[in-house]
C-alpha cells in the first residue's frame, strides 16, 4: 500500500471516529464487523472476510505451530545454504464472522491480501457523508477533483499543477462528482513496493501482479504478462467454479435453508397451538375436577344427614326402650319393697300386663347385633374411576358401602383339610348387603385355631388385609387332630362359623429293609402267613411282590402296612415276628 493510500486511510479513520458517533453509516460494505468503524488498511482472511488489519492482529491466537522453513537460493541447491534455515511460526486464529479456523501468514496480517473493493467503498462513503474535502497537496481550498493513480484528491490549482508536471501528466483525474454518480469507484491497484506505479503485468512464475519496475528489477528473470492477457483464463477459473460447482450448492443450500426456516415456523405454529390446546383442556379438566370436587362433597354430605338421622331414630329407639324399662323396673321395685300385700295385689294386674308387654313385644336388640355408624365405612377412593364430568374422564369416588357379616364368605381349602407341619390358607371375602365384595380394608377380623380336644393348643394366624374385600389367612398346625376355627368381623361370627379343621399327621417315608414273606418261599400257598401282620389284596397277607395271581405290595420289614409311607412299629414288634417267614432281606 503506498504512502498516499496510508495516509488518507489513517485520516478517514479520524474522521469516522467522530462522525460515527452522530450519523449513521449509509454502506455496511465499509465497515468493519470488529471495531464498527471504516476500514482502516483492510485485509482479506483466507475465509474471504475482510478486516482491519489492526483488528486481525488484536485477535486472540487460537493456536501457534513452527516449521523449518527453507530458502534457497536462485540456481542453488538446498545443501548448499543451510544457514538460510531458519523456524517458521504459523498462527491460527478465529475468523470473527464464521469462527473458522484460519492461518496466518508468517509477516502476520500485514502478509494478507488487501482488500481494495473495500477501500473504494471506504471511500464512496467518504464522499457521500463527509461532503466537500479538502486538498491533499496543498491543504487549501476544496477538493473538486481526484488522481485514481495517486489516490490523492486535488483542488483546481493542484489540478493543473499535476497535468503539467511530467511524471503525472499521464494520471487518470477525474472529477468528484462524477465519481458520486458512478456509485462504485474504478481505481487503479497500486504497488506496495513503488509508489504511484500501477499493477500491469501479471508474474506466472509467482503468481502474482506486479508493476513495471518490479518487473524490471525482481521479476526481470519471469515471464510477466499484461493482466489484460491472462485475466479470461484466470477470471474464467474463477467463474468456473463459481456457476459450475458453487453456484449450484449455494442454490441447494438457499432451498435447504428456506425448508428449515419453514419448518421452523411450522413447527412453532404447531407448538402454539398444541400449547393453546393444553392450557383449554387444563381450563377444562381443572373446571371438570372442581365439579367433581363439588360433587364428591355433595354425596359426603348426604350420607352424613343420612347416617346422622338413623342414628337419630335409634337412639330415640334405645332411648325410649331404656325409659320405657327403667320405668317397669323402678315402679316394680318399688311396689315389691315398700307396697304392702294389699297394695301388691291390687296392683298386680296392671303391673303384669306392662311387664308381660314389655317382654313379649318390647324394643330389645342384643348389644353384639347394635353396631353404631361411626363413619368408619365411609372413605374416599381416588383412583377408582368416576365416569365423565363435562366430557373428561375423572377419578376418585365416595365409597359408603358396609360389611354384611351374614354375606361374608370363605374360599380356600385350608379352612377344612390341613397337614401337620404345612402351612395352611383360605380366604375371607367381605360383602355388602348386596353380596357385592368391598372395594376397600380396614375391617376388624379376628381369626382363632383352637384344638378341641387339647384347649391349651392353639395355632398362631396371620391376616393380611389385601385393601380389596378380601383378607388373606394363614396358619401352621404343629400337631395332628381336630380344630375348631372362628372367624369373625366386627366380633360377630360369619356364616359357618365356627368351622372345623382336621389336620392329618405327616406322612414319613421309612428306609427300612425289604423282604419276601412265606407266599414265596412256600410256592404260592395262599394259608401261609407272614411274621409281619401286614395284610395284602386278595387275601394274601404279608407279600412283597406283585406275582402272577398275586397283586401283592411290597411292604417294609419295619412296619406293619403295606404302604411306604407308614407309622414305624416299635422294634418289639419287629422281635416278635418269626425268622422263618422271612427268606430273604435286600437292603435298600
Amino acid at each position: 500500500m503506498s504512502q498516499s493510500e496510508q495516509k488518507e486511510t489513517s485520516e478517514q479513520g479520524a474522521q469516522s471516529s467522530g462522525r460515527e458517533q452522530s450519523d449513521v453509516l449509509v454502506n455496511p460494505r465499509a465497515v468493519c464487523k470488529v471495531c464498527k468503524r471504516l476500514y482502516r488498511d483492510p485485509k482479506i482472511l483466507p475465509c474471504l472476510h475482510t478486516f482491519c488489519s489492526d483488528c486481525i492482529a488484536q485477535l486472540e491466537p487460537f493456536a501457534v505451530s513452527s516449521r523449518i522453513h527453507r530458502n534457497v537460493p536462485e540456481g542453488g541447491k538446498r545443501d548448499e545454504a543451510p544457514e538460510a534455515d531458519r523456524p517458521a511460526v504459523t498462527i491460527t486464529v478465529l475468523c470473527p464472522d464464521c469462527d473458522s479456523e484460519v492461518n496466518l501468514p508468517p509477516s502476520g496480517p500485514v502478509g494478507l491480501s488487501t482488500d481494495h473493493l473495500a477501500l473504494d467503498e471506504v471511500f464512496a462513503e467518504t464522499l457521500e457523508t463527509d461532503g466537500p474535502l479538502g486538498c491533499d497537496l496543498c491543504g487549501e481550498g476544496g477538493a473538486g477533483s481526484r488522481c485514481e493513480v495517486c489516490s490523492v484528491n486535488l483542488c483546481e490549482f493542484c489540478c493543473q499543477a499535476h497535468r503539467r508536471q511530467k511524471r503525472t501528466a499521464s494520471h487518470s483525474i477525474q472529477a468528484l462528482e462524477e465519481l458520486k454518480a458512478c456509485g462504485r469507484l474504478v481505481r487503479p491497484v497500486l504497488c506496495t513496493l513503488h509508489p504511484g506505479q500501477e499493477l500491469r503485468l501479471f508474474c506466472q512464475p509467482c503468481d502474482l501482479p506486479v508493476c513495471l519496475e518490479c518487473a524490471a528489477t525482481l521479476h526481470r528473470d519471469h515471464r510477466c504478462c499484461p493482466t489484460r492477457d491472462v485475466i479470461d483464463r484466470h477470471g474464467d477459473r474463477i467463474r468456473e467454479l463459481v456457476n459450475v460447482h458453487l453456484r449450484p450448492r449455494l442454490e441447494r443450500l438457499e432451498e435447504s435453508l428456506q425448508k428449515v426456516e419453514a419448518s421452523q415456523e411450522t413447527l412453532q405454529a404447531r407448538v402454539e397451538a398444541t400449547a393453546n390446546e393444553v392450557r383449554a383442556f387444563a381450563r377444562g379438566y381443572a373446571s371438570a375436577v372442581e365439579a367433581h370436587c363439588l360433587s364428591l362433597l355433595q354425596r359426603l354430605e348426604e350420607l352424613r344427614v343420612q347416617r346422622r338421622n338413623h342414628l337419630h331414630l335409634q337412639g330415640v329407639q334405645l332411648q325410649q326402650a331404656l325409659l320405657d324399662i327403667r320405668g317397669g323396673v323402678e315402679f316394680t321395685e318399688r311396689l315389691l319393697s315398700c307396697g304392702s300385700d294389699a297394695e301388691i295385689l291390687s296392683a298386680k294386674g296392671v303391673t303384669l300386663r306392662r311387664l308381660t308387654s314389655l317382654t313379649e313385644r318390647g324394643y330389645d336388640p342384643h348389644p353384639a347385633t347394635i353396631a353404631p355408624d361411626d363413619g368408619s365405612s365411609i372413605s374416599f377412593m381416588p383412583r377408582e374411576p368416576a365416569g365423565e364430568v363435562e366430557g373428561y374422564p375423572v377419578v376418585g369416588v365416595i365409597n359408603s358401602k358396609t360389611v354384611d357379616v351374614s354375606r361374608c364368605s370363605i374360599e380356600g381349602e385350608g379352612l377344612q383339610e390341613g397337614t401337620e407341619g404345612q402351612l395352611g390358607h383360605f380366604t375371607l371375602v367381605c360383602r355388602d348387603s348386596a353380596g357385592e365384595q368391598l372395594a376397600r380394608g380396614g375391617e376388624h377380623v379376628l381369626v382363632s385355631v383352637v384344638h378341641t380336644e387339647k384347649k391349651n393348643c392353639k395355632v398362631e394366624t396371620a391376616v393380611t388385609d389385601n385393601s380389596d374385600g378380601s383378607y388373606s389367612v394363614s396358619y401352621t398346625p404343629q400337631e395332628p387332630g381336630a380344630y375348631s376355627v372362628w372367624v369373625c368381623v366386627k366380633a360377630q361370627h360369619v356364616k359357618g362359623s365356627p368351622f372345623v379343621l382336621n389336620v392329618k399327621r405327616k406322612f414319613r417315608r421309612h428306609r427300612g429293609t425289604f423282604h419276601c414273606c412265606s407266599f414265596c418261599s412256600s410256592g404260592g400257598a395262599k394259608e401261609a402267613r407272614c411274621g409281619c401282620p401286614g395284610t395284602m389284596p386278595g387275601g394274601f397277607k404279608g407279600c412283597g411282590h406283585g406275582h402272577k395271581g398275586h397283586p401283592g405290595k411290597p411292604h417294609w420289614s419295619c412296619c406293619g402296612s403295606t404302604t411306604e409311607q407308614s407309622e414305624c412299629l416299635p422294634q418289639s414288634v419287629l422281635a416278635a415276628v418269626s425268622p422263618r417267614s422271612h427268606l430273604r432281606t435286600v437292603e435298600l
